[in-house]
């Protein structure tokens, strides 16, 4: 299988090869002698030490390199992550194309299945790294330009800047003039939360029927018997059962891209012990109910969810886990609360705003690229999610005039009681 090649010696001092900058490949030990990745991401939450714990936990199939952008005096100006995998192009699309796609991969097994270069987190949405500087357009165009050398020596076929952010767009936008398409991935969401505490949330953020129906639950789950939260910074203690929650909630998922492990849970704690939380729900002593949380700034990101799904639904422990998540954010001074990708349908009755994120893709053949340009907006993911035309920013998703052309529009209609069908289909599935 082709790797990604050291292209040039790592050294720190070493003079580019052009007055405009160079593009050079390092691996993780490398980056030992570049003291400018001791600052990489360091406006994020998951900073450099968050990518030396994916690279040495999750996805060991994946190759990790990272790309080091040097300015004309050889300076380093960037350092970008990067990563090797097998990519389906098919997995967003619905299960109803899912007979042709086995039809057509009964003869042509690779259909859309490509070796890819990623460049990003492999756990996560992708960032700019601009260090304490301003990105500089210069040096992601050249980064933009060198991409597919780098992706051809590789093996890859296909390039994918995973999942940037809205607010990268106007940095990424040199991207598109180099051949890549962009086009949504699955968003995060985001909830203010300029209440006193839940209440005052429940009185001012949701509806009265949505309030009402919120206030039901809750009551249905206080009626068992008392379940207990904890927040802990290191998970070791109790990580064989939190994990086992886990992977309830990752083998009941359509789609899959990471999958965490035991390694990474522990490790992620004693190494970032500033940014991580861990919620742990217990009744009677048993773990029924798991969040893997990130602090930021005057912002939590609940990453991961782990759930016992003997008890899930009965307890509406997902709305629990919420509440109490968002009542301990607002008491320790958090404004915001945000959400990662999937499980909309709760998230836009609760007053989640939708948090864009794209992909930038390109094939390396200038040829395919053209078809794939005309093909992405007919695969990407998010094209036959109907919950996520319902948000009211659902626009954002879309900022390219032909791709929001090429998308059906949101129903005029009016809202389902999108809650109780998304319990009903969770309790058909058990």
């Amino acid at each position: 299988m082709p790797k990604l090649k050291i292209m040039r010696g790592v050294d720190p001092a070493a003079p580019a090869p052009s007055r405009d900058g160079a593009v050079e490949i390092a691996t993780r030990a490398d980056l030992a002698r570049i003291g400018r990745w001791r600052r990489s991401f360091s406006g994020q939450r998951k900073d450099h030490r968050f990518y030396e714990l994916v690279e040495r936990t999750i996805c060991p199939d994946f190759t990790y390199r990272y790309f080091i952008i040097r300015d004309g005096r050889g300076e380093v100006r960037a350092i970008q992550p990067c990563f090797l995998l097998d990519q389906d192009l098919l997995a967003g699309v619905p299960s109803l194309a899912r007979a042709a796609e086995r039809l057509v991969r009964g003869w042509w097994p690779r259909f859309l299945r490509l070796r890819t270069l990623m460049v990003g987190c492999a756990a996560g949405e992708g960032h700019i790294d601009p260090g304490h500087d301003e990105p500089d357009r210069r040096h992601l165009d050249i980064f933009a330009k060198a991409l597919r050398q780098h992706a051809i020596d590789a093996g890859a076929k296909l390039i994918v800047m995973k999942e940037f952010t809205a607010q990268d767009r106007p940095g990424l936008d040199c991207f598109l003039d180099h051949g890549f398409t962009r086009v949504p991935s699955f968003p995060m969401a985001s909830l203010d939360l300029p209440y006193a505490d839940f209440e005052d949330y429940l009185k001012r953020g949701v509806s009265a029927k949505r309030r009402s129906e919120l206030r039901r639950k809750f009551r249905a789950s206080d009626k068992s018997p008392p379940i207990e939260m904890s927040v802990m910074r290191d998970i070791t203690p109790a990580v064989d059962e939190v994990y086992a929650l886990y992977m309830q909630v990752y083998e009941r998922s359509p789609l899959h891209f990471e999958k965490l492990t035991k390694a990474y849970l522990c490790e992620l704690g004693r190494l970032m012990p500033d940014k991580v939380r861990f919620f742990v729900w217990r009744q009677s002593g048993k773990p029924v109910a798991f969040s893997l949380s990130m602090v930021h700034g005057d912002t939590i990101y609940n990453e991961y969810l782990g759930l016992d799904y003997a008890v899930a639904l009965k307890l509406h422990l997902y709305f629990r886990a919420f509440r109490d998540i968002a009542s301990w954010a607002i008491a320790n001074g958090y404004r915001r609360c945000v959400s990662t990708s999937l499980c909309y349908e709760p998230k836009l009755q609760l007053g989640f705003r939708l948090m864009p994120l794209d992909l930038y893709v390109r094939h390396t053949s200038p040829a395919l690229n053209v078809l794939l340009g005309w093909l992405l907006p007919l695969i990407e993911p998010t094209r036959h999610d109907r919950t996520l035309r319902k948000f009211p920013n659902a626009e954002e998703m879309r900022p390219d005039r032909r791709m929001r052309d090429n998308y059906p529009r949101a129903s005029s209609t009016a809202r389902s009681d999108i809650f109780d069908q998304a319990e009903t289909r969770s309790r058909k599935a058990m």
